[in-house]
């Protein structure tokens, strides 16, 4: 079956063979003629597999009629609402929306967060048919009044699951109860769930349901490991395996902004040229670590969950799980960025005894056994003993406790000495007298010092503007909530 075949008209053809593709992919084949005809879908696919395109060129049909090339912003209303959870997801479907688009005189821009919005609101002025937003900028929009929602046709959900994850679910509804009731509404999501369901049945006007794959099922064309390893040597297993194993770009995931940080700056300490992606970076940085990245300038991309979504980079072949993720559906997602379109990708864990629940529940939801690697010296226990290793764990401890209580009972039973007999305790002395502990570095072996992380030491200081006065650090507490000095 080729494009042609599925009702696409002569422009977007031609743009697609631009594009250099010749045959649709299953989402595409099988959602692209249903969203022709006019009707509600609910699509399910796994990531990678052309998901943007199956509703991007229809859409871009259905549209086609309206196009117009008068330059009035009054010929030129939002007739198309694509929402994305992520910047990057919202500037990839974006990107597709111009690719499919080049021979259709119809207006698209894309908004999102992080930027000032006076060149977004100046372009929305002037008209656009297709707007691709992320849910809290179109609000920033809606309330600027410089955004109408009152003609929209048509409407796509793109990664409902993520939106659910970020929390976007009641902005999601503040924005469907602006749009009018006749619509037809496109739903696509990696994964669904009880409350996508529920968003569904409010949003969806009996939509038909399309599923080139069974629910959360991942890519067969990526190659699962697991390598146990204690929490505190990961970042040296991740080095040795940079440095002998992995022979290319590699995207990690970590589970926070600050172990992003910190796992950036280790790696460059490592002589490996490697980059962060989380919340906390503007959209400039993010957007330059993007392009170091695809450029092949950064070899290893450290990120949060915020880049599992919308990150698109030919032949990346490899994904580390630095930290495993507490949400099964997000490990989908997270190596859903390898094994892209048919090619090979491996994904790699590193997986300490405390995550083995987590790798349980992961193993549970894809239905597969993940494979254990070793390697020498980085070895852990524990992780694959979901149940045998949690009970052990628990009798080791309360083994210890019984022990040191026993010890305690005897020394306790032993019979003392008297105070000023140094004989019978020649130890008692010193142990008293002995030198205090030398106070903790809070700097790491890294360089890197956490006690401080985000204090700038060549901020200027501003200067006073208080008059010398005697200091009351001395002063009592209850002197500042005037309870001393007054009487009566």
């Amino acid at each position: 079956m080729t494009f042609a075949d599925l009702g696409l008209m002569p422009e977007l053809l031609r743009a697609v063979e631009d594009a250099g593709y010749s045959e649709p992919t299953p989402i595409q084949r099988d959602a692209i003629p249903i969203v022709l005809s006019g009707r509600d879908v609910m699509g399910g696919a796994q990531t990678g597999t052309g998901k943007t395109a199956s509703f991007t060129l229809p859409v871009l049909q259905r549209l086609a009629p309206h196009a117009s090339t008068s330059t009035s912003p009054a010929r030129h209303p939002v007739r198309a609402l694509i929402l994305a959870p992520t910047r990057e997801l919202a500037m990839q479907v974006y990107e597709s929306v111009l690719t499919y688009s080049r021979y259709l005189p119809l207006r698209a821009t894309c908004i999102y967060g992080g930027v000032d919005m006076r060149a977004q609101t100046q372009i929305l002025r002037e008209g656009v048919e297709i707007v691709v937003a992320t849910p809290g900028r179109l609000l920033d929009h809606v309330q600027q009044r410089s955004i109408q929602l009152n003609q929209v046709k048509m409407l796509v959900l793109d990664e409902a699951d993520r939106m659910l994850d970020m929390g976007f679910i009641p902005d999601i509804r503040r924005i469907l109860s602006m749009l009018p009731n006749q619509r037809q509404s496109l739903l696509f999501s990696a994964t669904f769930s009880n409350e996508i369901k529920k968003l569904a049945d409010q949003m969806l006007n009996e939509p038909q349901l399309i599923e080139v794959a069974r629910r959360n099922m991942v890519s067969e064309t990526i190659e699962h490991q697991v390598y146990p390893v204690e929490s505190s040597r990961k970042r040296d297993l991740l080095v040795h395996l940079l440095k002998t194993t992995i022979d290319a770009q590699v995207l990690v995931f970590v589970d926070t902004k600050f172990g992003c940080s910190r796992l950036t700056h280790y790696l460059n300490r490592c002589d490996i040229p490697a980059d962060a992606i989380h919340g906390d970076k503007s959209q400039q940085q993010r957007t330059e670590a993007l392009e170091g990245f695809k450029n092949g300038t950064t070899r290893v991309l450290v990120a949060t969950d915020v880049a599992a979504r919308g990150l698109d980079i030919d032949d990346l072949p490899y994904v580390v799980n630095y930290v495993l993720p507490n949400t099964s559906e997000d490990y989908v997602h997270r190596i859903g960025r390898t094994g892209r379109a048919g090619k090979k990708g491996k994904a790699i864990s590193l997986v300490a005894p405390e995550d083995r629940s987590n790798l349980a529940g992961i193993e549970k939801l894809i239905k597969l056994t993940i494979p254990v690697h070793t390697v020498e010296d980085f070895q852990a226990s524990g992780v694959r003993d979901h149940s045998d290793g949690a009970s052990t764990g628990r009798r080791g401890r309360n083994e210890d406790n019984a022990g040191r209580r026993s010890r305690g009972s005897a020394d306790s039973a032993a019979p003392r000495s008297r105070s000023g007999d140094e004989s019978a305790s020649p130890r008692g002395r010193s142990e008293r007298t002995r030198t205090p502990a030398r106070k903790k570095s809070t700097v790491a072996a890294d360089g890197f010092d956490y006690a401080k992380p985000y204090e700038a030491s060549d901020a200027p200081k501003a200067p006073s503007t208080k008059p010398d006065t005697p200091s009351r650090a001395n002063r009592p507490v209850a002197f500042l909530l005037g309870g001393v000095g007054r009487k009566g």
